[in-house]
């Protein structure tokens, strides 16, 4: 006699799921054909480059002259310390170098709990919780930071809390934040799945980090239920256990344009805002490695997708 409780233990349809998958337009494998995308930036560009941990306003000038010596373009360059930790002179003051040549300065925002009274997220269960903002407050005092950086000039921040992106995307309609702020998802809010795409792009998100280990065929099914710009580490922060992928490039602008392809130095020391401290050199001297890898990238890209199109970089009237 059959236990009517048997069904219950029996293996669900491995095609019911999948069809679900389908009825709400989200793919339901990853792209293991991995189709090439026809999406592009607004102007007609697959790729644009990201230099991450330019800390402070040393830290840019070496990238720019180093971009320069290389002649390598540099579309978005990232501070990791953020907002909270820029004074007015430096904001300015890097405002006004990446503006004269057409680059998108990103600055970061929040409380994240490893700098306030998070103690929970020293451990390893408790890292997810290290980039939230716990309550009102701290979501309060990020708003402060980004509405204080706009009225300087910023328009564009890196959030890795998802009230928070909720909440710029609100106070951009009613109007009280620019139209045109750039919101980026920090990769610690792992973009690894096209759901996850989808509502980040709901949420006001207008770039998507990745984690660092993502597969080509996972990257090529979130770019068939997005249409916003995907960011990849392609030489990542050690913290992140990040692989180096260099060879692989050419296949993320293929399947995944628009792509941001992010260079940072694998193994490189966490490094503080950059200002009058005895490690300064080091902190330019690791900008410039940074541009340096842009280099080999950009070498590897030529070779094995000769066609690829890289944004326009605007630079500076003689």
């Amino acid at each position: 006699m059959t236990d009517p409780q048997s069904s219950v233990f029996e293996p669900r349809s491995a095609v019911r799921v999948p069809t679900l998958l389908e009825r709400i337009g989200l793919s339901n494998v990853d792209s293991h054909d991995l189709p090439s995308s026809s999406a592009t930036f607004d102007d007609g560009g697959q790729y644009r480059i990201e230099v991450s941990t330019t800390e402070g306003v040393g830290a840019l000038r070496a990238v720019l002259d180093e971009s320069d010596r290389l002649a390598v373009p540099v579309h978005r360059v990232r501070q990791g310390s953020g907002i909270m930790l820029t004074t007015s002179s430096e904001l300015a003051a890097m405002l006004e170098m990446t503006a004269t040549r057409g680059i998108e300065l990103c600055l970061f925002v929040g409380s994240p709990r490893w700098m306030g009274n998070g103690s929970p997220t020293m451990n390893f269960n408790g890292r997810a919780l290290a980039s939230t903002l716990h309550g009102s407050e701290e979501l309060a005092w990020s708003l402060e930071d980004i509405v204080w950086a706009c009225e300087l000039g910023l328009r564009s921040i890196l959030a890795a809390d998802i009230g928070l992106i909720y909440a710029i995307k609100q106070l951009k309609t009613s109007g009280d934040l620019p139209e045109d702020l750039v919101v980026k998802v920090s990769a610690s809010l792992l973009v690894t799945n096209p759901a996850t795409a989808v509502v980040f792009e709901d949420l006001g998100a207008t770039t998507l980090d990745l984690p660092v280990d993502l597969p080509i065929q996972t990257l090529s099914a979130i770019r068939s239920s997005t249409t916003l710009p995907l960011d990849l580490y392609i030489d990542g922060p050690g913290d992140l256990a990040s692989p180096v992928r260099y060879y692989e490039l050419p296949e993320v602008v293929r399947v995944g344009s628009p792509v941001y392809l992010n260079f940072t130095v694998r193994n490189a020391p966490s490094l503080p805002r950059s200002g009058g401290h005895n490690i300064q050199s080091l902190v330019e001297a690791l900008a410039k490695a940074r541009v340096r890898h842009i280099s080999s990238g950009v070498r590897v890209l030529n070779q094995y997708l000769p066609g690829a199109r890289v944004s326009a970089v605007a630079r500076p009237s003689s």
